[in-house]
């Protein structure tokens, strides 16, 4: 026999205030961790999740920072994916190139660099360590004296000193303003940057590894270095790798700031290092288009994200692990 309609109404009222009451219960019994927890979100809330929505909402406008936003459905992502020949020629192919190759590169050294240094004494770890990770502390400062100075464009640049000396050119090259240069350099730069707080957690993951598992694994047959990183020590430390995945991804993905601290441009010459995060800035923060920025940053965000789930599909602890 159908139940009826009126019937239905009235149960889904009383399912819905049975769990308001049971969350309310059960906030109320951790009322205290809740008010730890309240900083954090509301910094979370206000800075993470409404800018999200924001930007979300604003790429469905024209919105130019002044008038109100008008509401024009999905013609900035049909521009953007159609019409935009700079994002699809320039902005999209170089952030692939640029994150295909610093992601993974930076990633593999970072692990490379961590096993290394953890195989060295232990009164020496700490120098080294704080030698490789100075760099990514350093940021623009390292950039504008180490960096902008090796590749300056006149004859007392480091590399066109060198060249110069060895006759292997005649003339000085301008190497930052150069389009067949820049995006090499932009990676050499990004993978000499790369050691960050994601090195430190490939570090602490090595440290934390259960040195009985060695002993076992020779027991079981393992007999050289290789085999034992691939068998014992990546499975003993994927929550670290992990992480490290997320913010190598996080950090190639959001860059754009390097080609501007190098060539001290917004756009660079020809596009030649122009990526995603610099279009977003173009449109944002040159011609004021910020519905369309809005909508640049969105298919960055989802791009992210699918990324992200890669790394977590092969990082993320299984069942059994």
């Amino acid at each position: 026999m159908p139940t009826p309609a009126h019937a239905v109404r009235n149960v889904r009222p009383s399912v819905v205030a049975g769990r308001l009451r049971r969350f309310a219960r059960e906030f109320w019994s951790a009322r205290v961790t809740y008010l730890f927890l309240a900083p954090f979100m509301t910094v979370f809330l206000l800075f993470i999740v409404i800018p999200v929505f924001m930007a979300a909402f604003l790429s469905f406008t024209s919105f130019d920072g002044f008038a109100f936003p008008k509401f024009v459905g999905f013609q900035n992502y049909i521009a953007l994916l159609t019409q935009d020949i700079v994002f699809l020629r320039y902005a999209l192919p170089h952030t692939f190139k640029f994150a295909l190759i610093v992601g993974p590169g930076g990633y593999a050294l970072a692990f490379l660099f961590a096993w290394l240094i953890h195989q060295l004494p232990k009164k020496w770890r700490d120098y080294y360590t704080l030698a490789f990770y100075a760099p990514s502390m350093a940021g623009g400062v390292a950039l504008s004296v180490v960096w902008i100075a090796a590749f300056s464009g006149d004859r007392v640049g480091y590399l066109n000193h060198f060249l110069l000396q060895m006759g292997w050119i005649d003339l000085p090259r301008v190497w930052l303003q150069d389009p067949r240069y820049l995006m090499d350099i932009m990676i050499l730069v990004s993978l000499w940057i790369s050691f960050s707080v994601g090195f430190l957690a490939m570090l602490a993951g090595f440290q934390n590894v259960n040195a009985e598992l060695y002993e076992a694994g020779r027991i079981d047959g393992i007999r050289n270095r290789l085999q034992e990183i691939f068998y014992i020590t990546i499975p003993s430390m994927k929550p670290q790798m992990l992480f490290s995945a997320v913010m190598s991804i996080v950090t190639t993905l959001k860059a754009g700031g390097i080609s501007v601290q190098l060539t001290g441009m917004p756009i660079t010459p020809q596009y030649a290092g122009h990526l995603i995060v610099n279009h977003v800035d173009d449109y944002a923060f040159i011609r004021f288009q910020l519905g369309y920025a809005s909508a640049v940053s969105v298919v960055l965000l989802v791009i992210s994200y699918l990324v992200m789930r890669f790394a977590y599909r092969l990082f993320a602890p299984k069942e059994g692990d």
